[in-house]
């Protein structure tokens, strides 16, 4: 007797319904990334079985672990599936790789950063594996817009209505970034020096970081900013002109490399949304 049309031929299959529902958890991730605590207490499923779904979907290049903080993240290779891929990706598929050259060659640690509200979230870092790190715990640190050289980067460059934005959220604070926020004369002459050194830098202003300076340049994809990068370092080792004449074409050449990749596969940068250093 022929079944009804839509009726089940076959039993359920289970491990590809917590397949699907990690993919889609991991899909559904405020910044993209979750652990494997938050994952189970998304799905409801067991964390021993979270992990060993986890283990067969990166194997098969659906997702990916980061080294950093044992966190997981879609991979490039769901776009095969949907359009549901978070668009960010391309840090770790594009950028990581530069960065590792990076440290390579200057040995000094650097930050990838995204703007996070009124703040820089450091995305990825080389801090844990530089010998000259201060900070190992890097990853998803938020660091001030006005006081870094990443978020001065990102302000300098960014749209006009993007900045204006940024700038009355910082206004709105009551941190030391707002008193800063509510001078625009002051903000557009720090931004004005940025754009004209050609690159953006700090030199100890974040209070928490006194010690550290810092150069920054944007990635720039599509006609927007996607992030920037830094060179973090201390100041009593060298000052910042000194670390732009000797870093700065490094640093450059670099940037180019992430963009050149973007440009090539330009749905690798694709931004999904609005989208510490020194």
């Amino acid at each position: 007797m022929a079944r009804p049309p839509g009726d089940a031929q076959y039993s359920h299959v289970q491990a590809l319904s917590r397949g699907l529902a990690l993919l889609h958890a991991l899909n559904q991730a405020e910044q993209g990334w979750a652990s494997i605590a938050e994952l189970s207490a998304h799905t409801g499923l067991h964390r021993t079985t979270v992990r060993r779904l986890l283990e067969t979907l990166q194997a098969d290049g659906y997702v990916r672990r980061s080294a950093s903080d044992d966190s997981y993240r879609l991979n490039l290779k769901v776009r095969q599936l949907s359009d549901g891929f978070t668009d960010d990706e391309w840090i770790g598929e594009v950028a990581n790789p530069v960065l590792g050259e990076l440290l390579q060659q200057l040995v000094w640690p650097s930050d990838l950063c995204t703007p996070d509200g009124d703040c820089m979230l450091v995305r990825e870092t080389t801090h844990r594996f530089s010998p000259l790190s201060f900070h190992r715990a890097m990853i998803r640190q938020r660091m001030p817009m006005l006081f870094t050289a990443a978020g001065r980067a990102y302000l300098a460059h960014c749209s006009d209505d993007e900045r204006r934005h940024i700038l009355q959220l910082l206004a709105a604070g009551h941190d030391e970034q707002a008193s800063f926020a509510r001078q625009p004369a002051l903000v557009e002459q720090m931004l004005d020096k940025m754009r004209r050194q050609g690159y953006a830098s700090n030199e100890g202003e974040w209070q928490a970081q006194q010690k550290i300076g810092a150069i920054a340049l944007p990635i720039r994809h599509q006609g927007g900013i996607l992030a920037c990068i830094n060179v973090v370092f201390l100041k009593r080792a060298l000052s910042v002109p000194d670390a732009a004449q000797r870093y700065l074409p490094t640093l450059q050449a670099a940037i180019a490399r992430i963009e050149a990749q973007l440009q090539a596969s330009p749905a690798a940068g694709r931004r999904g949304g609005s989208i510490a250093e020194g």
